[in-house]
């Protein structure tokens, strides 16, 4: 007869899981004995095992970020279970289907204070959408099934709790009798569409605006045609958030890109003049770039109904699919004759991204610019690329210069905004698209978190992999850039030293120590060809760039207090204020230049109107 775990094993397969990111242990032993069992069977799952509990949890998010599927963890009890609290956040922050399966200590041991045994229904619940010890094989399939049902629904984390005991008990047949339940493994659809009275009242607001503005984010994935034809009757511009570069390709004209701090001024432009606002599957969660309030009426549609009308005063909140809304509502959307808004938002994006290349083609005295890094990465990427950004200042280079064209696929630790996560990220991406070149952006901060021994990892699974190409660029400056430049922007406070120093390591020399090829990039003129090197490789490459920590991740519009609080922090005898004060004027003498040529070219006046 079969034990429990051989049951679960199975049931996982069930929910069509082909590939778990796990690490073992004692207190998961008996289920990674049923896992082996399986394999050898041929009928079992593919096992990834990295080098870190983190890094399992923060793949599985990726998995489940890349392809749209559950994504599943598996750690042994305690020490196992709370090092994997990283990356579930990641996923209950960013609205992701995972199931994470975590060992305990026998029955009898629990609340009596034994080895690696703690309450761990406690400590995760605040993280998960479901969670639940499995106490009898009897309740083993309702748990299981109840986990990936509601992690799909609920787009979110569920943990199931397995002591090992229990593992290794017989699995039952399951029969009618009181207490049991004898559940399914087949998921609701969530493709939910609002009452036809709801879609009707949502046209009629977008029909009468003339300024029409739609903010896309990664709960839009898969709804690319529908937004573009949404779009293109009602004349909107479009703008992303930073996790949804993938849903709508960077060649439409009037995508704006992102907004705020990482975002365009042409995006900054729409929310100061919209006077419509449609959210579809985000939550955008910087309130202080939104219009003020009155200035636009505004809908949201989104599958997370406690989300809506959090961050602007919408008027109609949809709670629906956000493709199979739109499909029903573009039947009842006019179509617009005037489009001078949406093409205004083009125009004025072929100016932002003339000042993005003059950005990244300026010179910096200790190291090379970071855009340029960012700028040459972009102009090469193949077709069907995977990109992958870390919370750092590589996001601000990502949202600024990367631009994803239709079939590639990007993304990020979003709301929880976790370092280290872009090492995971490529790999998981590696595993679920094998046949893709993928490319991980990475400060060097974050990689000397766990990106390091990841490396490791690629080696280990390199040979799995149709094509293995795989491009890690690693922004090697010494310093904590990000947090650097917040003590500046946001707290008016010197950089300090002692914090924000990163050890300088060979990152390169590491890599070949490893047998990938390592390229050190020194020079600016130096960037182009390690791009081109890099992609002429079938194999691991780690691109070292040696690039400069003063270069300012320079807002849309420099905000009074931005201006302020830096200027403070720099009058506090900041260590890097002769090269900051250099490099942020330099960049913004290039950013006056090329704003001043794109009203010139557009025939404005410099207070933006037509002559």
């Amino acid at each position: 007869m079969a034990t429990v775990s051989d049951f679960v094993v199975q049931r996982v397969r069930d929910w069509g899981v082909s590939r778990i990111f796990a690490f073992p242990g004692d207190g998961i032993g008996e289920f990674d004995g049923a896992l082996e069992k399986a394999q050898r069977a041929e009928a079992g799952l593919k096992y990834v095992r990295p080098t870190h509990e983190e890094i399992c949890s923060l793949m599985a998010t990726a998995h489940a970020k890349f392809t749209g599927e559950v994504g599943v963890c598996v750690a042994t009890s305690s020490p196992g279970a709370f090092h994997m609290l990283n990356g579930l956040y990641d996923a209950q922050m960013d609205n992701q289907p995972v199931v994470a399966i975590v060992g305990q200590q026998g029955l009898n041991a629990l609340g009596t204070f034994t080895q690696q045994e703690s309450n761990l229904e406690r400590t995760l619940a605040d993280v998960a959408v479901y969670v639940q010890t499995i106490v009898s094989p009897e309740q083993a399939q309702a748990v299981v099934d109840t986990a990936f049902r509601t992690a799909k629904v609920r787009l979110g984390p569920a943990v199931i709790i397995f002591p090992h005991d229990v593992q290794g008990m017989k699995m039952p047949e399951l029969a009618p009798q009181n207490w049991v339940s004898r559940s399914s493994a087949v998921a609701p659809s969530i493709s939910i569409v609002p009452p036809q009275t709801e879609i009707q009242k949502a046209a009629n607001i977008i029909n009468a605006g003339s300024k029409v503005t739609f903010v896309v984010g990664h709960g839009a994935n898969g709804a690319t045609h529908e937004v573009l034809k949404a779009a293109e009757l009602c004349g909107a511009g479009l703008i992303t958030a930073l996790r949804a570069k993938q849903v709508i390709p960077s060649d439409v004209p009037h995508h704006s890109q992102q907004l705020g701090l990482l975002g365009s001024l042409p995006s900054a432009h729409q929310m100061s003049g919209c006077d419509t606002l449609v959210f579809l599957g985000t939550n955008y969660p910087y309130s202080q770039f939104l219009p003020k309030s009155g200035q636009a009426r505004a809908i949201q549609i989104d599958l997370k109904p406690e989300q809506m009308g959090l961050r602007y005063p919408t008027e109609l909140n949809l709670w629906g699919d956000v493709r199979a809304t739109l499909s029903a509502l573009i039947p009842h959307l006019v179509q617009k004759t005037d489009l001078s808004w949406q093409n205004t938002v083009a125009e004025e994006m072929l100016e932002w991204e003339g000042e993005m290349e003059a950005q990244a083609m300026l010179t910096y005295k200790d190291g090379v610019n970071p855009r340029r890094v960012y700028h040459e990465l972009n102009k090469r990427l193949p077709p069907r690329a995977i990109v992958t950004a870390d919370a750092g200042s590589t996001a601000d280079w990502y949202g600024h210069h990367i631009r994803l064209r239709r079939g590639m696929l990007g993304d990020l630790s979003g709301r929880l905004a976790s370092m280290l996560a872009a090492m995971p990220y490529a790999t998981a991406a590696k595993f679920a698209y094998s046949d893709r070149s993928v490319i991980c952006t990475i400060g060097d901060g974050a990689f000397q978190m766990l990106g390091m021994n990841e490396l490791i990892t690629i080696k280990k699974y390199l040979r799995d992999w149709e094509d293995p190409q795989l491009i890690i660029l690693i922004l090697h400056n010494n310093d904590l850039t990000q947090v650097s430049w917040e003590m500046r922007t946001e707290d008016a406070n010197p950089v300090w030293s002692t914090s924000q120093d990163v050890q300088s390591v060979d990152y390169a020399g590491w890599a070949e120590l490893l047998g990938f090829r390592g390229i050190r990039v020194k020079t600016d003129d130096e960037v182009p060809g390690a791009w081109d090197t890099a992609f002429a490789h079938q194999g691991v490459t780690v691109i070292d760039a040696y690039t400069s920590k003063n270069v300012p991740p320079l807002p849309p519009h420099i905000t009074l207090e931005f201006a302020k609080h830096t200027a403070e922090a720099l009058l506090k005898k900041d260590p890097d204020g002769v090269d900051v004060v250099r490099d942020s004027a330099k960049a913004l003498l290039t950013e006056g230049i090329e704003r001043v040529k794109g009203k010139l070219h557009l025939g404005q006046a410099d207070d933006g109107e037509e002559r």
